[in-house]
């Protein structure tokens, strides 16, 4: 599946956008485990984990495409329930 272009500027509507675009390749995957003969819930389980792992190799070794300017740190945080002042 090819995600979609971000339509918006704004990064609440971005991760909005990204948020469907992600549910839908996730159907697919779950769709695809299940026709192989894959538990639902355990491939959850296992996607979770999966995405934990690349989230700690992804912060440990940024790229430079993944260097944020400063006035980017919000765009980290969205999601995750932060308060900013």
């Amino acid at each position: 599946m090819l995600f979609p272009s971000p339509q918006s500027q704004d990064l609440q509507q971005r991760f909005k956008e990204l948020k469907v675009a992600a549910g839908y390749a996730l159907e697919e995957v779950v769709a695809s485990a299940n026709k192989a003969g894959w538990g639902t819930r355990e491939l959850l389980g296992a996607l979770v984990e999966a995405a934990h792992s690349l989230a700690d190799a992804s912060s440990a070794d940024l790229g430079p495409a993944d260097d944020l300017p400063i006035s980017d740190a919000v765009r980290e945080q969205i999601g995750h329930g932060e308060q900013f002042d």
